[in-house]
């Protein structure tokens, strides 16, 4: 327990760190691309669909696939 308190306590100052020297690099408003959401979109439409699907095979399946 004391190994990791150890560790997280040496966590902060790193993270503070990191954060100091993004913010000397200058100023980021993390503006993003329209690009990124329509990729992103798409990806999380994707996988909602393709779960679903499976999610439709398994309902539609289920008593057959009870004996495997």
């Amino acid at each position: 327990m004391r190994k990791l308190a150890v560790r997280l306590s040496a966590t902060g100052p790193w993270l503070r760190d990191r954060i100091d020297r993004g913010r000397a690099r200058g100023s980021d408003r993390g503006d993003i691309s329209i690009t990124t959401v329509i990729i992103w979109v798409a990806a999380v439409a994707g996988a909602l669909l393709i779960g679903g699907t499976i999610t439709v095979v398994v309902v539609k399946y289920n008593g057959m696939l009870s004996g495997i």
